[in-house]
């Protein structure tokens, strides 16, 4: 973990139980969890399985930062967040976010705005991966024109009339994240 116990990014599996003991003090009354699971669908296409990528200390100090102005907007509350990166199964846990508070709304709040803010601004990249290939879930290739939409099923029309086949993976590296990552864990 980083030097703030209540934030991490790693591969190893998450824990509620540990999430939970780094919020929990007796002055909190109200406990709020949020576990984000990879699901075995996404936008109608099946998936096997997730591949999570993060240049692990930036992804870190963005959470810390996150949670260091979450706790400060909302006076009384303590948050704490855990991410995985590297291949997920159907059903792991690929995020998990906590929260206490004197009263269940405000830790309620802060759990929200912790999971809300991490999938905003917390720079972690998914690759789903299915029956039908894998592609990076936010990302645009930097060889497509405008209007192809990246991991939609079927063939769509193009201005020019043509066809473009959008349910294959690329064979090449994406360009960048767009502002919305489309998470299948929430």
């Amino acid at each position: 973990m980083t030097e703030a116990a209540w934030i991490d990014v790693r591969e190893a599996p998450l824990s509620v139980d540990e999430a939970l003991a780094c919020v929990r003090r007796p002055g909190a009354g109200g406990l709020a969890v949020f576990v984000g699971a990879v699901r075995d669908e996404s936008a109608g296409r099946a998936v096997t399985r997730l591949e999570y990528s993060a240049y692990a200390s930036m992804a870190k100090r963005e959470m810390e930062r996150i949670a260091i102005e979450i706790e400060a907007e909302l006076p009384g509350t303590r948050v704490a967040a855990m991410h995985r990166i590297g291949s997920l199964e159907v059903g792991d846990a690929a995020v998990v976010c906590a929260a206490s508070a004197p009263h269940r709304g405000e830790a309620f709040k802060a759990c929200r705005e912790l999971i809300d803010r991490i999938k905003s601004r917390v720079p972690i990249w998914k690759r789903e991966i299915g029956p039908d290939g894998a592609a990076w879930v936010g990302w645009e290739d930097a060889r497509c024109g405008p209007g192809h939409e990246h991991g939609a099923a079927g063939e769509d029309a193009r201005e020019d009339g043509t066809s473009h086949e959008h349910a294959h993976e690329h064979a090449h590296a994406p360009r960048e994240p767009t502002s919305e990552r489309g998470d299948p864990t929430t």
